[in-house]
């Protein structure tokens, strides 16, 4: 929680924050926080849960500044999307096909 924004000016910075996400289609299974605010940035994540949403859509959602919400931003922003992965197959393998 150092690194919230919000936490920080509460002087309420110890926690953390922790999610499982599925390696193959990003969907969110498990989230823990713990520390000031915690049961308000869970619902955001039970809310994207329920709803079936990638992760990718709470990182790269616009949150309101400063809320300890946005805290979701650094914490889903250090995980590989399996939609951000560009393909590997080069131009070399299609033409020799």
């Amino acid at each position: 929680m150092e690194a919230n924004l919000r936490a920080r000016t509460l002087s309420e910075a110890r926690g953390f924050l922790k999610a499982l996400v599925a390696a193959d289609s990003d969907r969110i299974l498990g989230f823990t926080g713990f520390g000031v605010g915690a049961g308000e940035i869970m619902s955001a994540v039970q809310i994207a849960m329920i709803a079936g949403l990638p992760f990718t859509a709470l990182r790269d959602a616009v949150l309101t500044h400063p809320t300890l919400v946005e805290g979701l931003i650094p914490l889903f922003s250090s995980v590989p999307s399996v939609h951000d992965v560009v393909s590997t197959t080069s131009t070399t393998q299609r033409k020799e096909s």
